[in-house]
């Protein structure tokens, strides 16, 4: 299954909205990812992406079929998320959510950062395995 390309109309979408999010001109990057698309499936597709970065965090959206998205950021290996929803059918909706979604976890994080001066780590809940990779 081969899919199609971001369109140019689709990278300059994308580029508006980091222009109207961070009040200047974001470099936007193609990339290709490797995902399973359904959960039965035993070998990755080759998705197209487009990628950036941003605030210390890195973001991917992957183009998974004819107006479906999967996105998400990270801020290293350990440190990555989704918005909590697999798929968008509306690339602006998928980078708008993403992007409000990362901007409540950087104020979250920044504040988890601030405790850990002065040898205060916050507490560890042993129920927690991490982040879920898309």
């Amino acid at each position: 299954m081969s899919i199609p390309d971001f369109t140019d109309s689709e990278f300059q979408l994308v580029s508006q909205i980091l222009l109207e999010r961070y009040s200047r001109l974001v470099p936007l990057q193609a990339a290709e990812v490797e995902l399973l698309l359904d959960p039965e499936d035993k070998e990755p597709t080759p998705c197209p992406a487009l990628y950036w970065s941003e605030l210390g965090a890195e973001f991917i959206v992957a183009k998974v079929g004819d107006q479906c998205f999967r996105c998400q950021f990270f801020y290293s290996e350990n440190e990555i998320f989704g918005t909590g929803r697999d798929v968008y059918d509306n690339l602006g909706d998928c980078v708008t959510i993403l992007l409000q979604v990362q901007a409540d976890h950087h104020g979250t994080r920044s504040s988890a950062l601030t405790e850990t001066i002065g040898n205060k780590a916050p507490a560890q809940d042993e129920d927690y395995h991490g982040p879920v990779i898309i």
